[in-house]
């Protein structure tokens, strides 16, 4: 049987291709990154700090605590300088090609490094920050609903804190069906409000209780292995901190964009907002705390504050929503790679059913994990170095050196260059710090106790 020639006017040809766009386009309209275009700047604003100012806020007293005046204050700058720096560069990079659009980290990545080396090197740390901040939040969801059921009922019956992960996921199950970043913009505008509010609830209440009578600000391990391994925890810590480069080119996709009105306009907008928002959160919650407990600082400062106990109470509960918020801003790139995956690639038809199914097991498989290692200050050092200097620190930068190519020696290859070691040195060191952390407290951790 011979096989039948295409048509000489390429008409067939033509008209498969065509169709095949618009099957494209249809899914691309389905998908929660690219369906809906028409995000106001002030967006980028609140998903922006919801991203950024997460709980990670709360253990920065603790860190400058293991790290020291100096060091500290010196790090906090730093990564506040360089990660606003290699976030402009993203939000440059976003539609540096005429009429293309980089909606995603690793079509990004794809283009500087090449198809598959970029699918490589991007999606694995992607994902790795991604679905780390969705467990570690879910811990954190967690604790503090215990805080506050333990603050406002001193004298009822002790509930486990397993119980309590459960009851946060329970509110993810249904929050995680909201379609796209669009949707989620009130619970994102909540969640940053909620922000400014605890760490305003945190300095704020270690001013009233004042510096502590034994304040001490040496280091707290007695020994110099000990000293040197929490150093290198905190900086994890303060890497964790910044962590919100992972879903910025999604929350750009969500901006329209002409070739008179880029994106990158507004979307900028949104950032410096943001950042002067971060900076009103972080600093004045890291120094204040560490001054005024000095040493003796809880790896979550709420825990410090015991007093007065409603206060204690509503920060808790400030807490509580602001991870809700921001799990579902890091949980929606992670809900786009499945349904990307499993529409273009296994050819599922995009459906609600479909959704429904894939968003509550990836719901239920972080409460899982949530439940079984709930070491929360640990686990921040260790996925901090590991994965988020990576993606936040030098990813930026080798891929502006690799698209844009400055000029040797040039301030802007300088300023790469410099961000890429910083990075580089977080990256090797902060895990080192976190494992041993997560080692020492594990060895006295029953599961699911």
């Amino acid at each position: 049987m011979g096989t039948q020639a295409p048509p000489e006017n390429g008409y067939g040809r033509s008209n498969s291709l065509e169709e095949k766009s618009a099957k494209e386009k249809a899914i691309d309209e389905w998908l929660p990154i690219t369906s809906s275009r028409n995000a106001k700047w002030w967006y980028s604003a609140f998903h922006n700090v919801t991203a950024m100012v997460g709980a990670g806020v709360l253990s920065l007293p603790y860190a400058m605590a293991e790290l020291g005046w100096g060091p500290g204050v010196t790090v906090l700058i730093l990564s506040w300088i360089i990660t606003l720096y290699t976030l402009w560069q993203m939000v440059e990079m976003h539609e540096m090609v005429p009429g293309r659009r980089f909606d995603r980290y690793h079509e990004l990545g794809q283009y500087a490094f090449g198809e598959k080396l970029g699918l490589y090197i991007v999606v694995p740390q992607q994902l790795i920050v991604e679905v780390g901040v969705c467990i570690v939040y879910m811990v954190t969801g967690g604790k503090s609903l215990q805080k506050f059921h333990d603050t406002v009922c001193s004298t009822c019956k002790h509930i486990k804190l397993t119980y309590f992960i459960m009851i946060f996921a329970s509110v993810h199950f249904v929050l995680s069906h909201l379609p796209n970043f669009n949707s989620i913009s009130g619970v994102s505008l909540a969640a940053a409000v909620m922000s400014l509010s605890y760490s305003t609830i945190a300095w704020g209440a270690s001013v009233d209780k004042g510096v502590q009578p034994d304040v001490q600000y040496g280091y707290k391990a007695k020994t110099t292995a000990g000293t040197v391994f929490n150093f290198f925890s905190a900086l994890g810590d303060v890497a964790f901190a910044y962590a919100g480069h992972n879903v910025v080119l999604e929350i750009q996709a969500t901006i329209p964009s002409t070739p008179e009105k880029p994106s990158k306009g507004p979307m900028w907008r949104g950032v410096i907002v943001a950042y002067i928002v971060v900076a009103l959160c972080y600093f004045p919650v890291a120094l204040v705390g560490y001054w005024m407990f000095g040493n003796s600082v809880q790896d979550n400062i709420l825990i410090s504050l015991e007093k007065p106990a409603w206060l204690i109470a509503m920060a808790n509960m400030f807490v509580v929503v602001h991870v809700i918020g921001s799990y579902q801003i890091y949980a929606m790139p992670v809900f786009d790679m499945m349904e990307t995956v499993l529409v273009k690639k296994l050819n599922f038809k995009p459906s609600t059913t479909l959704r429904f199914i894939v968003r509550n097991l990836y719901v239920a498989f972080t409460m899982f994990i949530g439940i079984t290692f709930p070491f929360f200050g640990g686990l921040l050092g260790f996925f901090g170095g590991f994965a988020f200097a990576p993606t936040t620190y030098f990813l930026p930068c080798v891929m502006w050196l690799a698209i844009y190519k400055p000029r040797k020696f040039s301030l802007s290859w300088w300023t790469n260059w410099i961000c890429i070691v910083f990075g580089l040195m977080l990256m090797i060191l902060s895990p080192i710090g976190g494992l041993r952390q997560i080692i020492l407290q594990a060895k006295d951790y029953e599961f699911y106790s």
